[in-house]
């Protein structure tokens, strides 16, 4: 094992799916209400969730294609079943836009659609989850991919991609 502060060796230990999966609940939980729930976000806040869900969106199918093509994944096999470090296109942006940027999106957007005191909370015990589930897959790249990886976590953000966005135009 790598050096790990106790929190994340806390999280380490947890089973590899037990933060995603209540996460999941949630998540699903705070959509499904949202469908019942009496909505009163003002009209901007709905534009606004709404861009979140479609910028998620984007942030979610990308790294299938990205992946596939740049990390050497093979024949037959998941988009996840990579054997090179991708640290281009979206993954030069963010180290985690599937389950990381994407989920706490989505999570927003819903809160923003919904504006509802139970849509805020269940997304927001979300969105804890999955940013702590980051680190598990961190840990994990870094024992795949060893200092390659920790380099590359060095450069390009967790889930943040405007400061991703920012640094690549920096670099510009």
């Amino acid at each position: 094992m790598f050096d790990m502060n106790p929190i994340q060796k806390f999280l380490y230990n947890l089973h590899p799916y037990l933060l995603s999966s209540i996460a999941s609940a949630l998540t699903l939980g705070q959509i499904a209400l949202a469908f019942f729930l009496d909505n009163h976000a003002s009209e901007a806040f709905q534009w606004a969730g709404w861009i979140c869900l479609w910028t998620a969106g984007i942030f979610g199918i990308l790294p299938i294609f990205t992946f596939r093509s740049r990390g050497g994944v093979p024949e037959g096999e998941s988009y996840t079943k990579t054997t090179v470090l991708v640290d281009t296109g979206i993954y030069a942006i963010a180290r985690h836009p599937q389950n990381g940027t994407a989920w706490l999106l989505i999570n927003l957007g819903v809160m923003l659609i919904a504006w509802h005191w139970t849509s805020l909370i269940l997304g927001s015990f979300s969105m804890v989850l999955v940013y702590a589930d980051t680190f598990k897959a961190d840990q994990y790249c870094i024992e795949k991919f060893g200092d390659a990886y920790k380099r590359y976590a060095e450069r390009v953000p967790r889930v943040n991609f405007a400061a991703g966005i920012i640094r690549l135009l920096q670099k510009k």
